[in-house]
């Protein structure tokens, strides 16, 4: 669905994205993830054809992202993370333009995302507060029923019960066989809706991995409390334990990979009680910044 092969984008001295090569699958939730100022935005915009690359080649949907760029339009839905539209505009007239642009009609469908989103396409754009303004931009997005979509920070402006129900969209989306590429600094987000995520940070890709087998790698932390003080020679030679720190009788650590031999070693006495936290993929994206110098 997308193919890109060292794409580069300089504006003058400045880096935009540098050999970014990437490949989305059909049906898959690709997550584009990293920190405001990382490249994610530049490199959707070359996607779409608006900025044209300084190096390397992309193609959506099979068509080159420059020269074959009214073709992606006409076929993919796209939520920017920064647009406007005519202030004297209903939510209604903005989505039923787009459509047409695209050789669709609105519908019903676009009534239907409405309710599920709690938005007013009634009131003209002017009147809009933010959260509102964004819901709008996410049914132009939708209402053609493309089968690729592109949202660059799609639930920024929306309260907690909207962003649920935009997971929820997302998942059925999934379901039916389309195809989602999300860009994102919110890592719980992304943890919830992609299926494989790429990181970017400074313009470059730092790597690309399944969710699940980047929280694999991430450490888990764990706190224990035993009936007698713990001995740091117990903890401290167990592979991959990190940041071992014992107060007594409590013992605090982090512990990457198997932990059959950590278990082991607690179970030598009595175990008042005992906490294994699972990793964020928050937590696992900076220790790989940590790990690559970032």
């Amino acid at each position: 669905m997308i193919e890109t092969d060292s794409l580069t984008k300089w504006f003058g001295r400045h880096r935009g994205i540098e050999d970014v090569s990437l490949s989305v699958e059909r049906g898959e939730v690709y997550g584009l993830l990293g920190p405001n100022g990382a490249g994610k935005s530049t490199a959707i915009r070359l996607l779409l054809g608006l900025i044209r690359p300084t190096g390397g080649t992309g193609t959506v949907l099979g068509f080159d992202t420059w020269a074959r760029r009214r073709e992606v339009h006409r076929r993919v839905g796209v939520l920017p993370s920064e647009f406007a539209y005519e202030d004297g505009l209903t939510g209604r007239q903005v989505i039923e333009f787009f459509a047409r642009l695209r050789g669709a009609e609105a519908g019903s469908y676009a009534d239907e995302l409405a309710e599920r989103l709690r938005a007013d396409l009634d009131r003209p754009q002017k009147q809009l507060s933010r959260g509102n303004h964004q819901k709008i931009g996410l049914i132009q997005a939708l209402v053609h029923k493309p089968e690729l979509m592109m949202f660059d920070e799609p639930t920024g402006g929306l309260d907690p019960l909207m962003q649920e129900e935009f997971l929820r969209i997302v998942g059925e989306l999934r379901e039916e066989g389309r195809t989602i590429l999300l860009s994102s600094h919110n890592m719980a987000e992304a943890e919830r809706a992609c299926d494989r995520v790429a990181m970017i940070h400074e313009g470059s890709l730092m790597a690309v991995e399944t969710v699940d087998s980047m929280l694999a790698r991430a450490p888990k932390h764990m706190r224990v409390v035993l009936d007698e003080p713990a001995d740091e020679a117990d903890f401290g030679s167990l592979t991959g334990v990190s940041d071992l720190r014992i107060d007594g009788k409590v013992v605090e650590f982090d512990v990457t990979g198997e932990i059959d031999a950590v278990l082991r070693t607690i179970t030598r006495g009595r175990v008042v009680d005992l906490v294994c936290e699972r990793p964020s993929l928050e937590h696992a994206f900076v220790r790989l910044y940590e790990d690559n110098g970032a």
